[in-house]
């Protein structure tokens, strides 16, 4: 094998999920990335797999070979050295063609060279990328990419899933709508054109927690384009409305995490007007934002360069016999060795903490002020700047309205909430009572962490035997007293009778467990026990669909 560096490390990385046949190079002295990129275009509608499959088949190998033509005319060593130390490939997620021929060109390659092979998760590398080039410690990252959305954090030696699209990805999405007006591959950039002569109109918003949902807002795009209603404003709407959920989501993430920094991957990530809600959602919360050049945001083989290096000096190699694509392989499935020695998220961190001492609260949504001597509890949701003025203003007064009526509902069904004293959903101002000593996120390591946790359980479960969700379950959301567990914040929650609805009530609780607990196993099962104490099985049965239909494939739309 070929010599390894201490000091340097050059990686030539293939990229082939779906779209982009790509190669590239990358020198950790010099942080230079060289890539070389050829794109799949279809003649028409999305993505045809057996087609992508063939361009890649016919892209690689001259991508890899001008690739390769720029490592050996910058390397400074002898000739009978190969100009790099490793070959590093997408191993997935992506579509299973194209993954396996790149997967076939990146063992014959290491082979060829005698250098070590790299499998790059190709989700994580969109994260890797964002981390690196903004020199962030530990951020949350929101990935936008074609058929994927999602947001990822380190805790554990891994990137858990905080939250992520539950029927499709945010760029395909987008193309439903683009292919049902008739527009050509890629929609994305033409709905952005489009948008900047429209005006908003009202479209489905779904947000549950930290995960999000599509279908409904594009039926909805596509029957309002069938009524006559101008397709610039149809456009404008989409984005409005599909990136203000992105970045709200984001934000809940920073929240429940206690990160100050957020990073953008994915190829939607190039529009403009997502990038301006995320950057204007962090300036008023005092957080970091990063988006990196737009050559890293779609897909590239520079972020799969990148990310190989830091697996090669972390000894995460592969033999060929171990380098098998997969097609489904989750970002959260990677063991994050290459950042052993660098700080996880911490609680608390970014001055969005339990603030009691301080007498104020900035949450995701809201700022609650705590009265000490009255015990009383003034929360009030704020006007978000990213979002447009009609539609946060509709949002926080329909979530106002809701949560002091749930907060009551739930509490004549035997769950612990606080008294609710005032309301005006003109200002989008809530007064409680002071309820509980801290957040649940803070006592989940604890002794008495199960035992709290499996009362949620039943809490949940009696909420929904009285047709009640609560929308964002989480560790922020749920107050701890010595004897008692308290559900707070019901803004998101509704009425239904779908046991679909109460699964991904559980599956919101769930994430916040993954992104929050040192050992979140134990607790996961804690709180479905408390569930089947009180609540029905076949919830417990739909949440195990609930929890297998996040797994989707990569590549951009």
């Amino acid at each position: 094998m070929t010599r390894s560096s201490a000091t340097r490390t050059r990686v030539l990385g293939i990229e082939g999920t779906a779209w982009a046949a790509s190669a590239a190079v990358f020198d950790t002295e010099t942080d230079d990335v060289f890539i070389e990129t050829d794109a799949y275009e279809p003649d028409s509608g999305g993505i045809h797999p057996r087609e992508a499959a063939e361009h890649m088949h016919d892209a690689i190998p001259r991508v890899v070979e001008t690739a390769l033509a720029h490592a050996r005319e910058t390397f400074d060593g002898p000739d009978t050295e190969p100009p790099v130390d490793a070959v590093a490939f997408s191993r997935g997620p992506g579509l299973g063609p194209c993954l396996r021929t790149v997967g076939t060109a990146a063992r014959a390659l290491a082979q060829s060279l005698d250098v070590r092979l790299i499998g790059v998760n190709h989700m994580v590398a969109h994260l890797e990328i964002g981390r690196h080039t903004a020199d962030f410690d530990s951020p949350v990252c929101l990935n936008a990419s074609g058929a994927n959305a999602h947001l990822l954090a380190y805790r554990n030696g891994r990137y858990r899933v905080l939250g992520e699209t539950m029927d499709t990805g945010v760029g395909n999405a987008i193309d439903k709508f683009t292919r049902h007006v008739g527009w050509s591959h890629p929609g994305g950039p033409k709905v952005e054109a489009a948008a900047k002569d429209g005006e908003l109109i009202a479209l489905p918003y779904v947000v549950k927690g930290m995960d999000f949902s599509f279908s409904g807002i594009m039926s909805a795009a596509k029957q309002r384009y069938d009524d006559g209603i101008p397709v610039e404003d149809i456009c404008y709407s989409l984005q409005e409305t599909i990136f203000a959920m992105l970045t709200e989501v984001a934000e809940r993430a920073l929240s429940l995490t206690g990160s100050d920094e957020l990073v953008l991957g994915g190829g939607v990530g190039q529009n403009a007007r997502l990038r301006e809600m995320l950057a204007e959602m962090c300036e008023q919360r005092g957080a970091d934002f990063h988006a990196p050049e737009p050559r890293f945001l779609r897909d590239n083989a520079g972020m799969i360069a990148v990310l190989g290096a830091k697996m090669y000096e972390a000894g995460e190699t592969l033999a060929i016999e171990d380098s098998r694509v997969d097609p489904n392989f989750r970002p959260d499935q990677v063991p994050v060795t290459w950042r052993t020695d660098e700080p996880e998220l911490a609680v608390g961190r970014s001055g969005d903490d339990t603030g009691e001492e301080t007498g104020q609260v900035q949450g995701a949504e809201a700022v609650v002020d705590l009265d000490p001597t009255t015990g009383c509890v003034t929360k009030r949701r704020r006007p978000k700047a990213y979002r447009h003025p009609d539609l946060d203003e509709r949002l926080r007064t329909e979530r106002t309205r809701l949560e002091a009526r749930l907060t009551n509902l739930a509490r004549r069904e035997g769950v612990p909430t606080p008294v609710l004293s005032d309301i005006d959903p003109k200002e989008s101002l809530l007064e409680f009572a002071f309820v509980g000593d801290c957040d649940l996120r803070v006592v989940l390591d604890g002794e008495s962490g199960e035992t709290h946790v499996r009362d949620v359980g039943r809490h949940l479960a009696r909420l929904h035997r009285a047709g009640i969700v609560h929308g964002d379950p989480t560790t922020r959301n749920v107050r701890i007293a010595a004897d008692r567990t308290f559900l707070i914040d019901f803004g998101l929650g509704y009425h239904t009778d779908h046991v679909e609805d109460y699964a991904m009530d559980l599956h919101v609780f769930d994430q916040s467990l993954v992104g929050t607990a040192n050992d979140p196993e134990p607790l996961r099962e804690a709180v479905r026990e408390g569930y089947r104490e009180v609540g029905e099985e076949r919830v417990l049965e739909r949440l195990l669909d609930v929890e297998g239909r996040g797994r989707y494939v990569g590549g951009e739309s």
